[in-house]
């Protein structure tokens, strides 16, 4: 059973910093390429960063390029995402999410549609 519990997530000011991360009690982060996304209020779901299953192949979308990076720790069966230099606009709900079928362990996913298992999303506020 995957379970993916995000945190990390608070109000920051802008040009702050935060990590979120990105926990399973199981191997999925060794097992699944996995990826972060976050949802505004009245917006659709937007693609943040992706990891590749081996870890070694990372992908982020142009709003965040440069000041947001994604990693895993997969001893601690973990997913983090550095966000770094905070602008209001990245005010949302961030969700982690894992592919959950296998694939090559250089492919990174970059469409919601692509990932199964989803966690219950941490609010990310930034004031300016």
């Amino acid at each position: 059973q995957v379970q993916l519990v995000e945190s990390g997530g608070g109000l920051m000011q802008a040009g702050g910093s935060l990590r979120l991360s990105c926990a399973d009690s199981g191997r999925t982060v060794r097992t699944y390429a996995m990826g972060w996304f976050r949802q505004a209020p009245g917006k659709e779901r937007a693609f943040l960063a992706a990891i590749s299953r081996s870890g070694s192949i990372t992908h982020y979308g142009d709003s965040v390029k440069g000041r947001f990076t994604i990693s895993r720790d997969a001893g601690k069966n973990t997913v983090y995402l550095q966000m770094n230099s905070l602008k209001p606009e990245d005010t949302a709900v961030y969700f982690c999410a894992a592919t959950g079928f296998g694939s090559e362990s250089w492919r990174v996913f970059l469409s919601a549609s692509e990932y199964i298992y989803w966690g219950q999303g941490t609010q990310v506020t930034v004031s300016s």
